[in-house]
């Protein structure tokens, strides 16, 4: 429970929230020398107690919450397991994307998902779109060079360190001054009472989800199926990973706004109005260009709460370099060590995307964690959580003899909606009194108007 009570400690809750857990499996529970399994467990339970500590302090009965570890980490890769009628998900790499090996013997990883990423890429290297040609083009190439290259032209790459490397990194170093999670105090405002009593822990709170890909999308989920109302909004321009839409989007409405207009940028300010969240994983400065910085919105909305997630931190001299989950393993150390603990030639991913889906647990977390403050002490508050920061967590939590987890076959929940019959994981956290379950399936982007229900 050392790892569940340290959690809650951070956030400022009490640890003692343990005695309500009931925690069963071990690792390995994907095929990793890695304890993602506990990483799972743990950061989702952390958010099921919290929602439970709140629903007591609306009036509500304290309840308990069990977390199997195989479901939970099953929950860490989601997306493997959502059907769309009879059809698995759609492999959602790009064709160029990867690892390839340079010059110098290393490896450098390219995410070209989005098309703006990928044809940045192509134009670096003067190559075309073609796996053979990028390849003749990486392996001309030293590894460092071209990953400060790429991240100069705010593109996504990664040149692939091993953990010593890494923590040699000035960026490693300023990460690890910093805390998992935090939550601080932006802006003064009256405490803001809780509401009464509902039927589900967040049920009154509402939620805008202006985040894109897994992290983001993931911690919004989780506030959705504890009750809160969840707007994500996107700008009709933008690209997005259809299964990964499906598949995050489970109990949230959405909406279309183009905040390079003016009118579409109000309409998000009067959404705000209403808000109890602001949750944005967008690159440093886009949103806050628009007027949508956390001191501007605490400024014009006292008592929000805003969550802000990045790849690899606000400070040090990588402070808002771009970046995914498959990225951060690359350049923090996570695929040498893992190929080696596998005894195989580096790199070896990760069996799932674990700083993503934790560090959207832990996000959800620090949510509610600064409702629970806004309601005693007032204020408006930012949460913070970064992807390499999550991944120094995982670290901490010790190494396995893995590679041997027994296959999970968990049972998924089908629910008719706008993408037809769709099958999914349900939540890992099982609430005694309350359901943890998503109000509604999941809807195209732009389906909704920009409205709160």
């Amino acid at each position: 429970m050392s790892t569940l009570s340290d959690l809650l400690a951070g956030a400022g809750l009490e640890p003692g929230l343990t005695a309500q857990a009931d925690l069963t499996g071990a690792d390995p529970a994907l095929p990793s020398s890695f304890r993602i399994g506990e990483a799972a467990q743990a950061s989702i339970a952390a958010l099921g107690l919290a929602v439970a500590s709140l629903h007591a302090a609306r009036g509500g009965a304290m309840q308990r919450v069990a977390v199997a570890m195989d479901d939970a980490a099953a929950e860490f890769h989601s997306e493997r397991y959502l059907r769309i009628g009879d059809t698995p998900p759609a492999d959602p790499w790009d064709a160029i994307a990867g690892a390839y090996g340079t010059a110098d013997g290393g490896v450098v990883r390219l995410h070209t998902n989005f098309p703006h990423h990928r044809d940045g890429i192509l134009k670096l290297l003067g190559c075309a779109y073609d796996r053979a040609a990028v390849t003749e083009a990486l392996a001309r190439r030293k590894a460092i060079a071209f990953e400060t290259e790429a991240t100069a032209a705010g593109l996504c790459v990664s040149a692939m360190r091993s953990f010593a490397e890494w923590d040699a990194h000035p960026q490693a170093q300023h990460l690890a001054t910093t805390p998992l999670l935090t939550i601080e105090r932006i802006g003064d405002a009256s405490p803001r009472p809780l509401p009464a009593v509902a039927n589900r822990p967040l049920e009154g709170f509402r939620v805008l989800d202006l985040t894109r890909v897994i992290a983001g999308p993931v911690a919004a989920r989780g506030l959705a199926v504890h009750g809160a109302e969840v707007l994500h909004i996107t700008g009709p321009h933008l690209p997005s990973i259809p299964t990964l839409v499906v598949d995050t989007g489970r109990g949230k409405r959405c909406a279309t706004l183009d905040l390079r207009d003016a009118g579409d940028a109000a309409r998000l300010d009067g959404l705000a109005a209403g808000a109890d969240a602001f949750v944005q994983s967008y690159r440093a400065g886009a949103l806050a260009a628009k007027g949508f910085s956390a001191e501007a919105l605490a400024a014009r909305h006292p008592g929000i709460v805003v969550g802000e997630l990045c790849a690899y931190g606000w400070g040090g001299p990588w402070a808002n370099k771009r970046g995914f989950d498959s990225l951060v393993q690359t350049s923090t150390g996570f695929n040498v060590a893992e190929a080696e603990a596998a005894g195989v030639a580096a790199p070896k991913v990760l069996p799932c995307q674990p700083l993503d889906h934790a560090s959207g647990y832990l996000l959800a977390l620090g949510v509610v964690a600064a409702w629970h403050r806004r309601a005693v002490e007032g204020g408006s508050w930012r949460v913070r959580v970064t992807l390499a920061r999550t991944g120094l967590w995982l670290r901490s939590l010790g190494r396995i003899e893995g590679f041997g987890a027994v296959p999970h076959a968990p049972s998924l929940v089908a629910e008719e909606g706008p993408f037809g019959v769709v099958r999914h994981l349900p939540h890992s956290a099982r609430m005694s009194l309350t359901p943890a379950v998503w109000s509604r399936p999941a809807e195209p982007l732009g389906a909704s108007l920009p409205a709160w229900a």
